[in-house]
């Protein structure tokens, strides 16, 4: 007979589990938009990054008290514990462990990925199953502001303080390639403590427009008009975290035959954006990167964000 402290709803004794989280590079569209009720919440459409990520591992036990390494992971813990008492678990402590691809600091969403992969490990480890929207919510509670990674690759725009979706934007991440630039000056943000950003009347009337262009290019697989999404959404943010570099990499963009520009908007990251279906965006991709280094960018890295084939 199975030990009553550690039954499930489905009478199944707790194990080890696993979990996994990808990591993020800032965001395509960051705003204030219509809601439920048309009232105005804040949102945003995160760009997944696949080649960064978060790995936990959680060893359910009595007590109560979850216990996690590295110590200084406070997120996560909490997240597991607040998992447990989602699946009728409050009783339950146990050992989290998380391991980590994902820079701390710079918009990666380190600490989002963190706390979903230690979700997904409790939920592993109770052979329980949590829907994503449900662990969205569960992210945001733990970490008061979350991102839409737990999603994969489908776009949705996500009210990243409140854990709900916004809108689904109705399919996929058209496939891209993606140029990560990282100024010499640029410095550690801690994303809690920045100010929120103090819209003006024509920008959220201009973020509705910019909401049906990112809806049109999402069902529609269109790079260059996400692009151009994103460079919109980008510029606005100039004004409310300024990126240094940002004029370099919109001319640089340009010059390379890119979709656009994208940023972190509560971190230092630049992106330029590629439709990766193209057969010249490889070489376009390559002559970018070549370019931002000799204009001084202190990390000049290149991904592939859900394209199919080799990755450059």
């Amino acid at each position: 007979m199975s030990d009553p402290t550690f039954a499930t709803v489905d009478d199944k004794v707790p194990r080890t589990g696993t979990g996994h989280a990808i990591g993020h590079h800032g965001e395509l569209l960051q705003g204030v938009f219509q809601g439920h009720g048309k009232r105005l919440i804040r949102g945003l459409i995160t760009l997944p990054l696949p080649a960064l990520s978060t790995n936990a591992r959680f060893v359910p036990s009595s007590g109560g008290t979850v216990r996690v390494q590295p110590s200084g992971k406070t997120k996560a813990r909490r997240a597991a514990k607040l998992a447990l008492q989602r699946l009728g678990h409050s009783q339950l402590g146990g050992d989290l462990l998380i391991e980590s691809s994902i820079p701390v600091g710079f918009g990666y969403g380190s600490s989002t990925a963190d706390v979903v992969a230690s979700i997904r490990a409790v939920v592993s480890a109770c052979s329980a199953f949590l829907r994503p929207a449900t662990i969205g919510r569960l992210a945001v509670a733990a970490e008061l502001a979350s991102d839409s990674t737990v999603f994969g690759d489908e776009a949705v725009l996500f009210a990243q303080r409140e854990g709900t979706v916004i809108e689904p934007l109705g399919g996929s991440f058209p496939p891209l390639y993606l140029l990560s630039l990282g100024h010499r000056s640029a410095s550690v943000v801690d994303t809690l403590k920045l100010p929120r950003a103090r819209y003006t009347s024509a920008q959220i009337l201009q973020f509705s427009v910019i909401r049906g262009l990112a809806r049109h290019a999402i069902e529609h697989q269109d790079a260059a008009l996400l692009g151009r999404v994103a460079t919109a959404s980008a510029t606005i943010s100039q004004q409310y975290l300024p990126q240094a570099g940002f004029e370099t990499a919109l001319q640089l963009s340009r010059l390379h035959e890119a979709c656009g520009v994208q940023v972190s908007h509560s971190g230092s990251l630049i992106g330029i954006l590629f439709d990766a279906s193209k057969p010249e965006a490889r070489r376009h991709l390559t002559s970018a990167a070549r370019a931002a280094q000799a204009e001084g960018f202190g990390a000049v890295s290149a991904y592939s964000v859900f394209s199919d084939g080799v990755q450059p």
